[in-house]
């Protein structure tokens, strides 16, 4: 849960890395939040759409994530050694998404998995 609420720490950033466990933690607890408000929707009637296949409170869910999903996504192929514009291409941006991170440091930083950074997680927003 924390790898989660690192990214909405670090909200619009685009620059540096992100690890593996990083992005797929958001994914996941994104994906998990999407469906309970998918059921919420179904369950206080705020479905809309020509099939009532949208509801309101999953559209505003996904309009807030939108921001974070990108950034991180950027900091996972900048972790890869890849430009953030190979997000642009689909299965290569998923195959690129469950490589393991460059050992070494790139241009956009140190490995996020170096040697005594287990606890940068905790040191996110406190500079």
């Amino acid at each position: 849960m924390n790898w989660y609420f690192k990214v909405f720490k670090q909200y619009a950033d685009f620059g540096g890395r992100a690890r593996r466990k990083e992005f797929w933690m958001f994914y996941l607890f994104t994906t998990l939040a999407s469906l309970v408000f998918r059921i919420l929707d179904n369950l206080l009637g705020t479905n809309f759409g020509d099939f009532d296949e949208n509801g309101i409170l999953e559209t505003m869910y996904s309009i807030i994530v939108l921001i974070p999903f990108f950034a991180v996504t950027a900091r996972r192929m900048h972790d890869v050694g890849k430009s953030a514009w190979f997000m642009l291409i689909p299965f290569y941006n998923f195959y690129l998404t469950l490589l393991d991170s460059e050992p070494h440091a790139n241009k956009w930083g140190d490995n996020p998995k170096g040697f005594g950074n287990d606890s940068m997680i905790n040191q996110i927003g406190k500079e």
